[in-house]
């Protein structure tokens, strides 16, 4: 890509961004960003097959990398000897949510066009489909504290879902805000003890 090339497509994402950040995805207008951004609507589509792939070029890097440390976190606890896990919880999602606010505040129009802005994307279920992540592993850690002769009660599905659905969506409270970082640190700390000592009381231990 020559550097015209570079600093044009450099310029619709920044119009795209603003464009977004300021309607949304459903109410921002093509027209707009091709304005500010002082190309063509011909050019554009050199570019960019739709408004929707524009969002998803600024937005995908952000998903991949906060999902990936997600998943990454609930891989490395899985990976443990059984006996150990009981012992680590909360220790690599504590990890990962250090990772996650980091990368949120180090990339923050990206993340806040991801979280309060992909309405009418494939984005926009995001967070949901991490809470339907974390029940899936509660239920598997729940099969592994059983395996170690614990004595745990049955947990509704729909109520696992619920808790996660809180857990998640609390945290990314920190973006719809628009909340400084050192207190979202603070608020993201407590709200990850209150979680952890949530779920030990309906696991039983």
């Amino acid at each position: 890509m020559s550097t015209s090339d570079t600093t044009t497509l450099s310029n619709i994402q920044k119009a795209a961004s603003k464009e977004f950040l300021n309607k949304g995805f459903q109410d921002a207008s093509l027209r707009q960003i091709v304005k500010m951004a002082g190309v063509t609507t011909g050019a554009f589509y050199g570019y960019f097959s739709s408004k929707e792939a524009l969002f998803a070029a600024i937005v995908e890097p952000h998903a991949a990398a906060i999902m990936g440390a997600f998943m990454g976190a609930q891989t490395d606890f899985s990976a443990l000897p059984k006996e150990q896990q009981p012992e680590h919880m909360g220790v690599e999602s504590g990890q990962c949510l250090d990772f996650m606010l980091n990368y949120i505040y180090d990339h923050y129009e990206g993340c806040k066009l991801l979280i309060c802005h992909s309405g009418g994307t494939c984005y926009e279920g995001f967070v949901d489909r991490m809470a339907d992540v974390e029940v899936e592993a509660t239920f598997r850690y729940m099969d592994v504290l059983k395996s170690l002769g614990k004595d745990v009660p049955p947990l509704d599905t729909e109520l696992a879902h619920m808790i996660a659905s809180g857990m998640m969506n609390g945290i990314f409270e920190v973006i719809r805000h628009d909340m400084p970082k050192e207190r979202a640190v603070r608020f993201v700390r407590q709200l990850r003890e209150f979680y952890t000592a949530g779920w030990q009381k309906v696991m039983g231990q």
